[in-house]
């Protein structure tokens, strides 16, 4: 396994992060688009940042995200070391957690490293078949 850990595999997945904040939402049957082109984490075992563009689609069901929280959430990510994957699972529990929106998608497109580019995508609910 090249020297990855069980340590490196969990890192961030349960650190503290700036909080998500919400506000009630007024109508219903509409999507919220949300793009983030200067997301940075960085790499649990190398120490090397990552660099990607995330996106966040939603349905708001009772409650919106606050988009200055969200800046402020996802600024915390910059100088946490997480596997690009976890990162993009953990954004997706978040938000669900913070709106329990009627769904979403959170879909990171990172930048090219080693020749090849990786795009995550983490969707709410999943699919019956991964449940």
């Amino acid at each position: 396994m090249s020297g990855y850990t069980e340590d490196h595999a969990k890192a961030g997945i349960n650190s503290e992060l700036p909080k998500l904040e919400v506000w009630p939402n007024q109508f219903s049957g509409y999507e919220i688009t949300i793009q983030v082109p200067e997301f940075t984490s960085i790499c649990p075992k190398t120490k090397l940042p990552d660099f990607g563009i995330v996106t966040i689609q939603y349905m708001p069901d009772q409650v919106c995200l606050e988009l200055k929280a969200l800046k402020y959430y996802l600024l915390g990510y910059r100088n946490l070391g997480i596997f690009y994957e976890n990162a993009v699972n953990r954004i997706l529990q978040d938000i669900v957690q913070a709106c329990n929106p009627v769904w979403t998608i959170v879909r990171g497109e990172f930048n090219i490293r080693g020749g090849m580019k990786s795009i995550i995508e983490a969707r709410h609910p999943r699919p019956a078949s991964e449940k």
